[in-house]
């Protein structure tokens, strides 16, 4: 009779009727078969119903056992009726009369069966990182299995938890199925991938092949490539044609990259590798590229006492002497004109691509300024300029961008004796000034400041005769007298033997500075730049004056040589 109602229990036979003994034969056969299962197995099973809560499946038992349906939520889905699966055994029968199966305990079984498999035959099994634990990671490989920190990857691994959610294949290295611990290595794995790689490798490398690897390693000195389980040194003077200070201006480790298998030792298996090696060495044209008189901009990549390395391509370097860096200035260091990265124009100067050198003019950009320089200045003009330099000789003045002049201590003033230029003139200041001599050979300009104003010497005879009286302030005191200003530019010595009739020890017994005097003119002496001034003289006029130059000479007095000053500069002021 048919039912909607799953089959739960087939129970006893009956005995009576049409068809008794068949169903009893059948009953002791279904028997005998269902003996055979033995509580603890597993065993092949057909999903007859798929309920809400519970699957029941028919092992050929007298009845079929049912699984709660969260069993099969664990592991993948529900199966469809019909299908076959593999069932635990867990009873033949429960207090109800019921077989009692799990699908859990099934799958588990077959995940340890394959495990121990995979360990007996040290086979990979697969597994999904889950977690970082103490000292390494836990994999799900249908159970939970512990793969060390050391066992991750060939290299130590610094951030483990990147690893988590990554599908792995690793070997099992321990297995105690009892306590359920199972440990794993990862790097036994990738270390036979490498072998394999590198077994390939060693059998198809030649030199001069081109290869895709990554960049495992760097250092100083260049980069260490993997080319598939086999590195190769990728040095750093064979990355680029050009200057590479550190490999890492270059590549990254993981990088991908093309090179070319320079050399292979087959015994050592050792692989020297190049990048600029894939295209051509730019010298072989610099000849076409850089002719001279060829004018190109380059970027300044190292500078040296003698000039400035300037890159013009990569691996084509030349080099600016200090000497062509400027038409005008005396360039002493590089420094001076350029640093370090600058981009620069220049002019090709020679070429040798056999020594792979390039000589290269920094001021053959622009014309030489001294070239014209009798068109634009003439002797006895006057220019303006700015105060570029001083030293302690003279001030450096910029007539127009690469053109100074020299304006020299002695000819700043006509009067007063200037010890340093920074006395008159300030760094930066606009300056008037007169060419007094151009040496276009030499490219030399000297200038003048005193002379584009009237020397006061040149009337002062007139000014101040003889025998005249004059009126001046006491400005400096010596050891042998005190020199008076007449007016600015014009002093006069009023001696100490001209101070008073009676002896005087030194000047400040008579005058101090500041002192206003009347005096009398004694000597001029226009071309010596000398007035001599007396006070006595003005109270005994009828009394003859001392000649001048001799009381000079006894006090110890005479001019220095070579220096034009308003005053008397004797030894003994000093």
């Amino acid at each position: 009779m048919a039912t909607d109602e799953p089959r739960r229990n087939f129970g006893a036979p009956r005995t009576e009727g049409e068809g008794a003994e068949e169903r009893m034969e059948d009953w002791f056969k279904e028997d005998a078969k269902t003996s055979e299962f033995e509580e603890g197995e597993v065993v092949r099973g057909r999903v007859v119903h798929v309920g809400s809560s519970e699957v029941l499946v028919d092992v050929g038992y007298k009845s079929e056992g049912a699984i709660p349906i969260e069993e099969f939520h664990r592991h993948g889905g529900l199966p469809k009726v019909g299908d076959e699966i593999e069932v635990y055994l867990e009873a033949k029968e429960d207090s109800e009369g019921l077989i009692v199966l799990s699908k859990d305990k099934a799958d588990k079984i077959k995940v340890w069966d394959a495990i121990t498999q995979a360990y007996e035959k040290a086979t990979p099994v697969e597994g999904k990182v889950v977690e970082v634990v103490k000292g390494g990671l836990s994999v799900d490989v249908g159970v939970k299995a512990f793969l060390p920190g050391s066992q991750v990857d060939l290299r130590p691994v610094k951030n483990l938890a990147a690893m988590i959610g990554q599908s792995i294949r690793a070997k099992v290295i321990k297995l105690n199925r009892r306590r359920g611990n199972v440990v794993l290595s990862r790097r036994a794995v990738l270390e036979e991938e490498r072998e394999e790689k590198k077994k390939h490798t060693l059998e198809v490398l030649a030199e001069g092949m081109v290869l895709t690897g990554t960049v495992k390693n760097i250092t100083d000195y260049g980069a260490f490539i993997d080319l598939g389980g086999i590195d190769g040194l990728l040095h750093v003077t064979d990355m680029s044609w050009g200057r590479v200070g550190h490999p890492s201006e270059i590549f990254q480790v993981g990088d991908q990259v093309e090179v070319v298998v320079l050399h292979f030792d087959r015994e050592s298996g050792r692989v020297s590798l190049g990048y600029k090696q894939k295209s051509s060495d730019p010298w072989e044209r610099v000849e076409q590229t850089y002719a001279p008189g060829t004018k190109a901009r380059g970027r300044v990549v190292s500078l040296t006492n003698y000039g400035a390395f300037v890159e013009l391509e990569a691996g084509v370097e030349g080099l600016v002497h200090v000497s062509e860096m400027s038409w005008t200035r005396r360039v002493r260091h590089p420094s001076k004109i350029v640093n370090v990265g600058d981009e620069v124009d220049v002019v090709v100067l020679d070429v040798n691509r056999a020594a792979k050198r390039i000589s290269l003019g920094m001021k053959q950009v622009e014309p030489d300024p001294w070239a014209t320089i009798d068109e634009r200045y003439r002797v006895g003009n006057r220019v303006s300029g700015k105060v570029r330099n001083l030293t302690d000789f003279g001030a450096f003045i910029e007539l127009e961008p690469g053109v100074d002049g020299l304006l020299h201590i002695s000819d700043m003033s006509w009067t007063r004796n200037v010890g340093h230029p920074s006395e008159v003139l300030k760094k930066g200041q606009e300056l008037e000034t007169q060419i007094l001599n151009i040496d276009k050979d030499n490219k030399r300009i000297s200038l003048g400041l005193k002379q584009i104003q009237p020397d006061p010497w040149t009337t002062v005879a007139q000014r101040y005769p003889m025998g005249s009286r004059v009126t001046g302030k006491v400005v400096r005191l010596t050891d042998f007298g005190a020199f008076v200003e007449l007016e600015p530019g014009v002093d006069g010595l009023l001696h100490i033997s001209q101070m008073s009739n009676r002896s005087v020890g030194t000047p400040a017994e008579i005058v101090n500075v500041g002192d206003e005097l009347t005096l009398l003119v004694i000597r001029v002496d226009p071309n010596e730049r000398r007035i001599g001034l007396s006070l006595k003289e003005l109270a005994h006029a009828i009394a003859p004056p001392p000649e001048f130059t001799d009381e000079a000479s006894r006090a110890g007095g005479r001019r220095r040589k070579g220096k034009q000053r308003s005053d008397y500069d004797y030894e003994d002021e000093n």
